[in-house]
């Protein structure tokens, strides 16, 4: 899953990347609430945004109302020092999906993402399971058919965007955005390299190739599925 985190403040912002990178989370990171509405407006894959709103360049108050004036959709938790009850109901109305105040625990931070991810999804639990394929992000856990399934970090995240989206073709620049982020250098058949594993430590038919665009995960076995 990937994060827009968009914090201005060096020290929360290193120790929220630190606290998610365990989750599986590819966390991207900007200070400026100019930045972060350029990204919003772009075509960048975001599966949920975290959002401070005492931002210089331009409020994240501000940010979150164009962006959805523009019709992003992105989940996004809204972080801030504001606890007025008024500041609470102007950013929800705003368009936040939920709203964490400042000081807070970071377990909380990762339940809240959590379970905004899983609305999002319309899901009722965090847990995934497709075609024997079972993934909870919570435990970090992966089994296929009842069998525990080591995987690495790069699998692991991959394998979710795709369990969280069957059916759902991605193209390998969409994927290696959502797998990678913007900070590492990642080789050109990183991708192609990841699915390879997944379908050996699966099944074949795992995931199939869409010529000339990228990659899917059927919602049931296909007979020419590849």
């Amino acid at each position: 899953m990937r994060i827009l985190l968009v914090e201005d403040d060096p020290s929360l912002a290193a120790g929220i990347r630190l606290a998610l990178k365990p989750e599986h989370y590819t966390v991207d990171l900007l200070a400026d609430g100019r930045q972060a509405l350029t990204a919003l407006q772009g075509d960048e894959p975001f599966d949920a945004v975290i959002l401070d709103l005492g931002l210089p360049g331009l409020d994240g108050m501000k940010v979150l109302e164009a962006a959805r004036h523009k019709g992003n959709r992105v989940p996004v938790l809204v972080l801030t020092a504001r606890d007025g009850v008024d500041d609470r109901i102007a950013g929800l109305d705003a368009g936040a999906d939920d709203y964490l105040v400042k000081p807070f625990q970071v377990d909380e931070l990762k339940a809240r993402l959590r379970a905004l991810l899983r609305r999002s999804q319309g899901q009722a639990s965090s847990v995934l399971e497709v075609r024997g394929i079972r993934l909870d992000p919570a435990s970090h856990s992966i089994s296929y058919r009842g069998k525990p399934l080591p995987l690495s970090r790069r699998e692991f995240a991959l394998l979710q965007e795709f369990l969280s989206h069957p059916g759902r073709v991605f193209t390998r620049d969409t994927l290696t955005r959502l797998v990678y982020g913007w900070d590492e250098e990642v080789e050109s058949n990183a991708i192609e390299v990841h699915v390879h594993h997944l379908r050996r430590k699966l099944f074949p038919e795992l995931i199939r190739t869409v010529r000339g665009i990228g990659y899917v995960m059927d919602k049931a076995p296909r007979d020419d599925a590849t």
